[in-house]
């Protein structure tokens, strides 16, 4: 069954952090072969965009320029687990997050439709 979760939403004032996980089943490293991960936002009203993504066959990593030096994205290959670290967040970092796979020669898309596989999400809520 083919399976993203995330999980380590939470409410945080702003300057905090977090770390969101993104869980991938078996099938689609084994059978789909997936090897680029992205990281999504999306708040009430608006469109999904693009946060982060990482190949994982390289760990290649593409940011959002609202995101860079204070988000990393990385991945451990053991668990098929890719990791969002969020650092200096701010209110307007509060939305649903999810993660989503597709397989391609290339990572740097951050075009929701693109991506083939999602998750249900986790939400973020900072603070001021």
């Amino acid at each position: 069954q083919v399976q993203l979760v995330e999980s380590g939403g939470g409410s945080v004032q702003a300057g905090g952090s977090l770390r969101l996980s993104c869980s991938a089943s078996g099938y689609l490293y084994r059978i789909y072969r997936a090897n680029c991960i992205g990281w999504f936002l999306q708040s009430p009203g608006k469109e999904r965009e693009g946060v982060a993504t990482i190949f994982t066959t390289t760990d290649t990593t593409t940011y959002a320029d609202s995101v860079k030096g204070r988000f990393t994205i990385s991945q451990d290959n053991g668990k098929n687990t890719v990791y969002l670290q969020m650092n200096s967040l701010k209110p307007e970092d509060s939305a649903m997050y999810y993660c989503a796979a597709l397989r391609g020669d290339f990572c740097s898309s951050m075009v929701p439709s693109e991506y083939k596989y999602w998750g249900r999400g986790t939400q973020v809520t900072v603070s001021s």
